[in-house]
């Protein structure tokens, strides 16, 4: 099925709003629901414009940031803070920058100090403890997160339940850096992770030279868009969603403003960029049947039973921005650049002492980041704006 087009996707935004919470009686009424401090009071006509931010300054009631070094899930190499050393407005974008702990700490105290960002105030807490994410001590082969960078929420100020959603975006250049635009629940309403569903708009990674096995270009040139759904961590479905869109050789997500979006529906997810599809994920017989988890562990509940079709994707989510780095996952498969050898990886994904060999690998990452050229713009996550509207 091709994306919507530049004229369709205009015409799915001409319902004009009206002030009362009474929805105009000319109109088609939206099955959209959402919620939140910035949340506009519903119900809403198809096609109503319900949250925006065009980042003319950085908005603290409607962005929430994360304070942790738990890595994601992923032990990735990062502590999310709150600092505008790495996350800032400035004419009309919003940055996520990485920078370097060791430039305000010395390079000593990743091997030997300890951080503590249990916080006092309520704006400084820690946002996530698992993983040893409010307290680390770093020794010579088990490093404190060595990069410094951030990571955005809506989680009290605005969550939304079927809509389209337009995220206007350039991604980073510099090796091993992993932008993503993506979706978390409101409430575990089936459980947690991922049994209530997580949906990934898009992620990529900022190397200009990276390949997978296939020889296919996963680095710049490429973006992803899946979901995360599944009894357990160990039954998820999403490599039967996720999809790519590779640009042209040298024109890659990095050079350049790209409309990312998601048509969000009681029947399907459709994930486009530039208003051109990337995938589009039916709910068909439901979820619990597309991950065909009835047969791959039998006796396993399905958590979906008393959800819709669409189930864990009937509830309410919110938006995440962020920028991580690296990480253990996979997300950067143990493949050296296919031209470039002595840009290959620093660490391996198996190894106990990956954020070290990362560390250490900086000679030959650090140079792509830019750092010093135009106050590491072009390492950085950029956003132009966020809109949300009705279906």
């Amino acid at each position: 099925m091709r994306g919507l087009t530049v004229t369709a996707f205009a015409l799915l935004l001409t319902c004009v709003a009206v002030s009362s919470t009474e929805p105009n009686p000319k109109c088609a009424v939206s099955v959209t629901t959402s919620s939140g401090s910035k949340a506009r009071s519903g119900p809403y006509c198809s096609g109503e414009l319900i949250f925006e931010d065009n980042f003319n300054f950085l908005d603290f009631e409607t962005w929430e940031h994360e304070n942790t070094l738990t890595g994601g899930g992923n032990w990735e190499f990062q502590w999310y803070q709150n600092h505008r050393s790495n996350s800032y407005c400035e004419n009309g974008i919003f940055y996520i920058r990485p920078t370097l702990l060791a430039d305000e700490t010395g390079e000593a105290f990743l091997t030997s100090g300890t951080l503590n960002i249990h916080g006092g105030e309520p704006a400084d807490q820690c946002t996530n403890p698992s993983s040893w994410g409010c307290e680390r001590t770093g020794s010579p082969t088990n490093l404190i997160n060595p990069i410094k960078s951030a990571r955005v929420r809506t989680v009290d100020s605005f969550n939304f339940k079927y809509g389209t959603m337009e995220v206007r975006a350039r991604m980073p250049t510099g090796d091993w850096l992993w932008p993503a635009v993506w979706l978390l629940p409101k409430r575990q309403v089936y459980g947690k992770w991922p049994a209530s569903g997580e949906i990934d708009l898009l992620e990529s990674r900022g190397n200009l030279d990276y390949r997978g096995a296939n020889g296919v270009h996963i680095g710049v040139e490429q973006v992803g868009s899946t979901l995360h759904f599944g009894p357990s961590p160990t039954l998820n479905g999403w490599d039967t969603t996720v999809a790519y869109k590779n640009t042209a050789p040298g024109q890659g997500w990095n050079t350049g403003f790209h409309n990312y979006q998601l048509q969000w529906t009681p029947e399907y997810l459709r994930f486009s960029v530039d208003n051109q599809l990337i995938t589009q994920i039916d709910a068909g017989t439901g979820f619990w049947n597309r991950g065909n988890f009835g047969n791959i562990a039998p006796g396993t509940e399905n958590p979906w039973i008393h959800g819709t079709r669409m189930a864990p994707f009937d509830e309410e989510f919110y938006i995440i921005l962020n920028l991580a780095v690296g990480g253990t996952n996979g997300y950067f498969p143990d493949v050296p650049p296919a031209t470039n050898a002595n840009r290959g990886k620093p660490w391996a994904n198996t190894s106990p002492s990956a954020a070290r060999d990362f560390w250490n690998g900086r000679n030959s990452w650090l140079p792509t980041w830019r750092m010093t050229e135009n106050r590491g713009k072009e390492s950085s996550l950029q956003i132009d704006y966020v809109r949300v509207w009705a279906l």
